[in-house]
């Protein structure tokens, strides 16, 4: 909601305000160290990918104006729904 009214706000003094939701692991040496064994029981594609992330991102960035997104949910390939 904060991010829907900033939008409106900003967007059009053409601030593009998006909202991300991160809904899993990240996999990094944070995780891999407080969480020893996660990655391979979650198995390939169970966390996210650093670089991944990063290219949504930069994607976000690179928006035109006539199509920008406001939210956007990133979660692994093998979530358990």
């Amino acid at each position: 909601m904060i991010s829907q009214s900033m939008a409106r706000e900003y967007g059009p003094q053409g601030l593009h305000v998006a909202h991300l939701l991160i809904d899993g692991g990240v996999d990094g040496d944070r995780l891999r160290t407080a969480i020893p064994g996660m990655a391979e029981r979650l198995g390939a594609d169970g966390l996210l990918d650093v670089d991944s992330i990063a290219e949504n991102y930069w994607s976000l960035h690179q928006q035109g104006r006539s199509a920008w997104t406001q939210e956007l949910d990133l979660r692994p390939h093998r979530e358990a729904f």
